[in-house]
């Protein structure tokens, strides 16, 4: 998926505009690759658009230890949006992540995180 395409699909879910959505997802990716192994941030990358690899690959290879408030607080502030739109931008990210990664490396990247912040990568049921 080319990074256009993904910034596309991000903005069509977080419902917001294609800058908008381009800052929530590398600022998405940026924070992800902080709180995951350097290890399970390079097999993320090594999926994505050579034009997303680095905001995926900009964490140490340690992960810090952060919950759910604070993986906000950095995409709210990296992104300059509200709160709101941060939390509907990393569930956009995360589930626009989901296709180009593959189940698996989607799978093992998620288990590194809080539980609060893998709900964020489940669908949405719709409202009948």
């Amino acid at each position: 998926m080319t990074e256009l395409a993904f910034f596309d699909k991000v903005a069509a879910r977080a419902g917001v505009a294609p800058d908008t959505a381009q800052a929530l997802t590398e600022a998405t990716l940026r924070t992800l690759s902080e709180r995951i192994s350097g290890a399970e941030a390079a097999a993320l990358a090594d999926h994505l658009a050579y034009e997303l690899r680095d905001s995926v690959l900009a964490g140490a290879d340690e992960p810090e230890a952060f919950g759910y408030d604070e993986f906000l607080r950095r995409v709210g502030e990296r992104a300059a949006v509200e709160d709101d739109v941060a939390e509907r931008g990393v569930r956009a990210v995360l589930q626009t992540l989901h296709r180009p990664v593959g189940h698996h490396e989607f799978e093992d990247a998620m288990a590194q995180l809080p539980k609060e912040i893998q709900a964020l990568a489940e669908p949405v049921p719709r409202k009948p």
